[in-house]
C-alpha cells in the first residue's frame, strides 16, 4: 500500500478546504510511518489508500471546522493510539499545542517518533492512564478541549474527559450515528451534569464519505468535583449515568 497514494485519495477528499502542499506532503509522511509502524505493532486494520484516506485522514479533519470555531488555545487528544485524529490535527493547526495520550508505553513511543519525525513542535505525548492524569495538578483542568475517538462510551469518556477541561473548554468526540434519545446520549448526559458539563450536543460530520459519522460536543460549565476522576478501571467498570 502506497502512502502517496492514500495522501492523493486524501488530497482528492479535501479538495477545496485545506489545499497547501506543506500541508499534504506531511500527511503523506505521517501515513508512511503509520504504515511501517504497523507492520510489528497492531495500530490499524485500515490499509488501503481509498480507506486511509477516508476512515483515518478525512474522518480527523472534518473536525477542522468545529474546532476552530471553538478556538482551542491548548488540546489534549485522549486514546491516541496510532495518532488519530490527535495527528492529523496537530498537522493542519500547528499554533495549538497538543498533547497526545495513550496507555500504552509502546504506542506512546511510536508516538513521539512520528511527531519528531513530522518536526511537530507542538506535540508532546503521555504515557498515562486518562484517570491519573484528570488527578495531576498539571493536567486537571488546564485544558480548552479534549479530543477522543473510539476511546470509550460516553458516560465512561466523560468521567476521562471533562476533569481535564478548565471551565469554558469542550469536549468533542468521534462517534458513529447517535441520535439524542439514544441510551448512550442518555446516559452521557447524566455523567456530565455530575461532572460539572453541559448538555450534550450533536453535530453531522459534513461529509458523505463519512456516512452517518457524528461528533458530540461538550462544554465544560463548572469544575468537577474532587472525586472525579474515579481510581484507574471504575469508570468503565462503573460508568456513571
Amino acid at each position: 500500500m502506497s502512502a502517496v497514494n492514500a495522501a492523493h485519495a486524501a488530497r482528492k477528499a479535501l479538495e477545496g478546504l485545506w489545499p497547501t502542499e506543506p500541508f499534504f506532503d506531511a500527511l503523506e509522511q505521517y501515513v508512511a510511518l503509520l504504515l511501517e509502524a504497523n507492520e510489528t505493532i497492531n495500530l490499524t486494520r485500515v490499509v488501503e489508500p481509498d480507506a486511509v484516506a477516508r476512515l483515518h485522514l478525512l474522518d480527523a479533519l472534518a473536525a477542522l471546522p468545529l474546532l476552530d470555531a471553538l478556538g482551542p488555545t491548548n488540546a489534549i487528544d485522549l486514546g491516541s493510539g496510532g495518532g488519530v485524529p490527535g495527528l492529523p490535527l496537530a498537522i493542519a493547526r500547528r499554533s495549538v499545542p497538543w498533547t497526545l495520550v495513550d496507555s500504552s508505553a509502546k504506542k506512546a513511543t511510536l508516538l513521539r517518533r512520528f511527531a519528531d519525525e513530522l518536526a511537530l513542535a507542538n506535540v508532546s505525548v503521555r504515557a498515562e492512564r486518562a484517570e491519573l492524569l484528570g488527578r495531576a495538578p498539571a493536567h486537571r483542568e488546564r485544558y480548552d478541549l479534549v479530543t477522543a475517538r473510539a476511546c470509550a462510551a460516553l458516560p465512561v469518556l466523560a468521567e476521562y474527559a471533562l476533569p481535564l477541561l478548565q471551565p469554558g473548554g469542550h469536549l468533542v468526540a468521534w462517534k458513529g450515528p447517535l441520535l439524542e434519545n439514544d441510551a448512550e446520549v442518555r446516559a452521557g448526559n447524566t455523567a456530565c451534569a455530575m461532572l460539572g458539563g453541559g448538555p450534550l450536543r450533536l453535530a453531522d460530520a459534513g461529509h458523505d464519505a463519512l456516512g452517518a459519522r457524528r461528533f458530540v460536543i461538550v462544554e465544560k460549565l463548572s469544575p468537577t468535583a474532587a472525586g472525579f476522576p474515579r481510581r484507574p478501571g471504575v469508570p468503565a467498570r462503573r460508568p456513571l449515568g
